[in-house]
């Protein structure tokens, strides 16, 4: 697995590095040479975060804690991810490296998902509007994510609220 380890507002010591080195090193078993794993370690005030994405076979596995700890964060980081693919594995299995739920030694049991339930059904129509448009259209309505029909583009896009306060929007690409 490729790792790329960066820091905001954070020099990375030698010592951080090798530390989020050897807990990546216990999710080589998900995935083979052609994962790539990109940390980005933050600090802001007293809150310290670890963001964790994997890219493998197409899909984005990503993770993020935060705590007054960084090494903390990162192992909460890595073990989200852990509980994402065993959570699913059934359905990750053909996308996965072979052999990766085989024997797996002290493994904590998670409740496995056998179908994903859809409790509720909407139809919404998209209207062209700008993004700007969008995001008050989704205060409006209290949500925290809202899709619509971007005039600019002429794509179907998606804005959201980030835990920041900020906004984010979602291009679509073909």
């Amino acid at each position: 697995m490729k790792m790329n380890i960066t820091g905001r507002k954070i020099d990375i010591s030698a010592g951080m590095r090798s530390f989020t080195e050897k807990k990546l090193v216990k999710l080589e078993k998900f995935f083979d040479d052609s994962a790539e794993a990109q940390v980005t370690l933050s600090v802001e005030k007293d809150r310290q975060t670890a963001e964790l994405t994997i890219y493998y076979g197409g899909f984005v596995y990503r993770a993020e804690d935060t705590s007054e700890d960084m090494y903390a964060s990162i192992d909460r980081a890595v073990d989200l991810i852990e509980r994402q693919i065993r959570k699913n594995k059934t359905r990750l299995e053909k996308k996965l490296r072979s052999g990766a739920f085989d024997a797996v030694p002290e493994a904590p049991v998670f409740a496995e998902e056998k179908e994903f339930k859809i409790v509720k059904s909407k139809k919404h129509a998209l209207k062209p509007m700008s993004p700007e448009e969008a995001i008050l259209q989704m205060n409006l309505l209290g949500h925290e994510f809202f899709v619509f029909h971007n005039a600019d583009s002429d794509k179907i896009d998606v804005v959201y609220k980030r835990k920041d306060g900020n906004y984010g929007l979602i291009e679509a690409e073909a």
